[in-house]
């Protein structure tokens, strides 16, 4: 791996073009674990390529460059995701705590907690209109059934069908997230 540096410091384009053929699509696999989105994570990838390239001379690599990289693009990963003002407090993260296996979250650290908050929140943007209110009511707002279903005009029965069903999706899409946290422990 090394050689590989020692040709991208200089500007041996040809190698510097294999190297990221090898290793782009699995970067913005890595980065899309982290953002959910792909167009950020071809960003994030993308700007990690470019700032090899532009600063190689200067790069001081103790592990592989394949490692480098992947702490790079998960740097910048977590550095987007501070850019996003989250403005919820974490109640709604730690009713999700109690949904996955707690030795499982235990071991993440803050940074990662923000990252998986982040993600329910995201979750719970797609949710059909209906349960995105009362996943809100409940868990950021902490009403009670009786609150939500009379705020929303719906029966008690029906908030309870709406919390379980956006338990499911919300524990489904962060048990994956978390998967991928440990992981790249």
């Amino acid at each position: 791996m090394n050689l590989i540096l020692e040709e991208i410091r200089k500007k041996n384009e040809k190698v510097f073009k294999t190297f990221f053929d090898k290793h782009y699509k699995d970067l913005v696999t890595y980065a899309y674990g982290y953002l959910y989105d792909k167009a950020s994570s071809e960003d994030v990838v993308q700007d990690v390529f470019i700032y090899i390239w532009e600063h190689a001379e200067s790069l001081k690599i103790e592990t592989s460059l394949k490692g480098y990289l992947y702490s790079m693009v998960r740097n910048r990963c977590l550095n987007f995701l501070k850019s996003i003002k989250i403005t919820d407090n974490y109640e709604f993260l730690e009713f999700n705590i109690n949904l996955i296996t707690e030795h499982v979250f235990d071991s993440n650290s803050e940074e990662e907690k923000k990252i998986v908050y982040h993600q329910i929140l995201k979750i719970v943007d797609t949710l059909p209109e209906k349960m995105q209110q009362v996943v809100k009511l409940k868990f950021l707002h902490n009403y009670k059934y009786s609150e939500i279903a009379s705020e929303l005009d719906i029966s008690i029965n029906t908030v309870k069908t709406q919390l379980k069903r956006a338990k499911l999706k919300i524990t489904e899409m962060v048990t994956g997230l978390l998967i991928l946290l440990q992981i790249n422990h």
